[in-house]
Formats: structure tokens, C-alpha cells, sequence
């Protein structure tokens, strides 16, 4: 991965699926899984804890927090947690995550 040091930021440059992914204390986070406009998506290691529904809600709002298909992009309502497959591609769940929606 290459970067850029500014001041106490680093300023990532290069990063690609697969890349493994660390915080300020060299700690793994995980691995790059996507990258879109809006930024890349980390694939936590196994063991890592998850993120309920009601967690995702109280940093995002309960209006905000959606599903989002990793595989098509769909997205739609949470109501009740999320589908057993995306209603459009008919990927599992696995490919389904939580998406914020300004």
C-alpha cells in the first residue's frame, strides 16, 4: 500500500481487494473486501465482534441504516433484520451488509 505522510495522517494512495487493512497501533482490522465512490469495505477477521442492528442504529440513526447487496448493489429497508437472499440477484445473506443512506 502505498501513502502519503501529512502531519499525523496518513493519505492512502493505492489500495486493492485483498489488502489487509491496519489501524494507527499496526492492530489488523481486517481485509479490503470492495472499494466504490464512497470508500473500501473491510472484511473483519474471523472471531472479530459484530455489529447488531440496534448498535448500527444508534450511530446511524434509525431512519439511515439500510441493507446494501455486495454482489448488485441493491439496497432496501431493514425491517426485522436482514433478507435471506437480495431480492433482486438472489445472493445469500452473507453478501448483505449494513449500508448508512444519507
Amino acid at each position: 500500500m502505498a501513502s502519503e505522510q501529512r502531519g499525523e495522517r496518513t493519505k492512502l494512495t493505492d489500495i486493492s481487494a485483498g489488502q489487509s487493512v491496519y489501524d494507527a497501533d499496526g492492530n489488523e482490522l481486517g481485509t479490503v473486501r470492495g472499494i466504490d465512490d464512497a470508500g473500501f469495505y473491510v472484511l473483519a477477521p474471523e472471531g472479530a465482534a459484530t455489529v447488531s442492528l440496534d448498535e448500527a442504529r444508534e450511530v446511524f440513526g434509525r431512519a439511515s441504516v439500510m441493507w446494501r447487496c455486495w454482489n448488485c448493489g441493491t439496497m432496501g429497508r431493514i425491517e426485522g433484520g436482514l433478507p435471506e437472499r437480495c431480492p433482486d440477484c438472489e445472493a445469500p445473506r452473507e453478501e448483505l451488509y449494513y449500508w448508512a443512506e444519507d
